[in-house]
């Protein structure tokens, strides 16, 4: 099989999932009483039913780490066995500083017309807790130390400039007085027009502020953000650990969400963009390149859908990312030493630090001038095979048609990861057929991960709230190693704390054989099927 037709099969057996949970949900699962509670329970091991399966808590396919190129693959290993992070975390990390590094340095040609960035925008979906921070650290320290390198470097420089800057305010404040005080006075137009002459000449002798490279922004609003690319250095990631903060920032309100999505989707694309003030100075993004890596809570990535409506996908803004869901792996870290050394992120890091310091291609406008890497012809080959079957898939009732808006930016992704690979591995150049191969099988991932997760935003309320507290209810009791949860806790720590729909939630999983549930002196307990806690081996 080769990497679409896994893909499709992979889908094909979800959606035989997702249509027998719906088909279940509409014809008796409707209740909203919470079923009895007086039944006695088998307990673990006594001859519970089989459990039958949930929507979508379908199981997420294994990351495909063998795709990457074997010095990433060998760094990611290296940092998931310490750190015990998701897989796809760690990858993740791995990927934003790679696009991070070499954006600013290569564009991918797909043919003579499909030419643009290499930036990714990537989104993890994971709890608070999952040591992204921690992955960060390893995968973002080269980006940080050539930041610190080049601040330090240009500080004379800076200095110069704001020694410069002050005496040209002072002067161009010199001669806006002398024009006020001449108005005020006999009028002599040759004076005054002497002064104007002066003005006018001073503004074209404005220092210019030197271009010091600054990479990292966490909390920059789109507009700010889009100033310092336009102004100063015109390659940037947005790097954070907690998106929740980004995205639903002051920047993302209801009247300016709008404006801003669109501006980060204009770079994404690479295209120019105006930004019209009406206090201070307008100015013009082009040329400039972004990637973006969060990690969001999958609360507060539901609470900014419903925030932005339909935006976030009308305007395809959630269409351009990489989607990661990974299962947690919390209670399950067990401590491990640090390693003495780190020879493989060490390697990796390395070839960062080369990226990085090798001179970046700026034009007199102070926009990026990146090399174009084409296509070989037998990548080509292979990324319009790819482009093609994902297109058949996205047709009114194809396997694809409702993430059709993510599947039509997964080619353009494809295209962009295997010359991020191609330059890391090589230097800017020609795609090679083995580096679109491994391209094309991540982002085919990424997009069953998307469709995994817009899935479950489409199911019913009540089976939505059902797949959460399954999840909730399954990790707690591993964590526990007990298959016994108070009610009250489910409501208190749980992820549906409304007491209706938590009973409905309730109800659904007891008719899919998930739980059962017993009150005895007026305590409320949930048993979950000891099937559901077994580790898979």
């Amino acid at each position: 099989m080769n990497i679409v037709e896994n893909f499709r099969a992979s889908l094909n057996r979800s959606q035989d999932v997702v249509d027998g949970m719906i088909a279940r949900h509409n014809g008796h699962l409707g209740a909203t009483a919470m079923a009895d509670c007086s039944i006695s329970l088998p307990l673990a091991g006594s001859g519970w039913p089989e459990p039958l399966p949930l929507a979508a808590k379908i199981d997420p396919d294994p990351y495909p780490l063998d795709a990457l190129p074997d010095t990433i693959q060998a760094a990611v290993e290296e940092v998931q066995g310490y750190v015990k992070a998701p897989v796809a975390l760690v990858a993740s990390s791995a990927l934003g500083a790679l696009s991070l590094a070499c954006q600013a340095h290569i564009d991918v040609a797909r043919d003579d017309y499909l030419q643009g960035p290499t930036s990714l925008f990537i989104l993890t979906i994971a709890d608070s807790g999952e040591r992204k921070s921690t992955c960060d650290g390893f995968f973002m320290e080269t980006v940080h130390q050539y930041q610190d390198e080049q601040t330090n470097l240009k500080k004379s420089e800076m200095e110069d400039y704001r020694a410069a800057l002050a005496a040209w305010k002072a002067e161009y404040n010199g001669v806006e007085t002398a024009i006020r005080d001449a108005a005020k006075q006999t009028r002599n137009d040759k004076r005054i027009d002497k002064l104007k002459t002066d003005l006018m000449q001073l503004e074209y002798e404005k220092p210019i502020a030197p271009r010091i490279p600054r990479l990292l922004y966490a909390d920059a609003t789109p507009e700010s953000l889009a100033l310092n690319l336009a102004t100063g250095w015109p390659s940037a990631g947005i790097i954070s650990s907690e998106a929740g903060s980004v995205l639903g920032s002051h920047g993302m309100t209801k009247d300016s969400i709008q404006r801003n999505l669109t501006l980060l989707n204009i770079l994404w694309d690479g295209g120019e963009l105006s930004v019209d003030r009406k206090t201070t100075v307008s100015f013009i993004v082009r040329d400039a390149r972004l990637t973006i890596y969060l990690q969001i809570q999958e609360a507060a990535l539901r609470d900014f859908l419903i925030k932005s409506g339909v935006l976030a996908r009308g305007v395809g803004f959630l269409a351009r990312f990489l989607v990661a869901w990974p299962e947690s792996t919390q209670g399950t870290r067990w401590y491990s030493a640090p390693p003495e050394s780190w020879p493989r992120l060490s390697v990796f890091n390395q070839r960062l630090s080369e990226i990085l310091n090798h001179p970046v291609s700026i034009n007199e406008d102070g926009g990026l001038m990146p090399a174009m890497s084409e296509l070989s012809p037998d990548a080509k080959a292979a990324w319009v095979n790819f482009s093609d079957e994902i297109e058949d898939l996205l047709g009114n009732g194809g396997e694809l048609y409702d993430v059709r808006d993510v599947a039509s930016k997964t080619a353009d992704n494809a295209a962009r990861l295997a010359a991020l690979f191609q330059m890391f591995e090589h230097g800017a150049g020609a795609v090679s057929l083995d580096n679109m191969k491994r391209a094309s099988t991540i982002v085919a991932w990424h997009l069953a991960e998307s469709r995994r997760f817009f899935g479950e935003l489409a199911l019913p309320l009540e089976v939505a709230d059902a797949v959460r507290l399954d999840t909730w209810l399954i990790d707690h009791c591993r964590r526990g190693s007990t298959h016994i949860v108070a009610r009250r806790d489910a409501q208190r720590l749980g992820k549906v704390r409304t007491k209706d729909r938590l009973d409905a939630a309730i109800a659904i999983l007891t008719e899919l054989n998930r739980v059962e549930v017993k009150k005895h002196c007026g305590r409320v307990d949930i048993y979950v099927n000891p099937a559901l806690l077994e580790k898979p081996s």
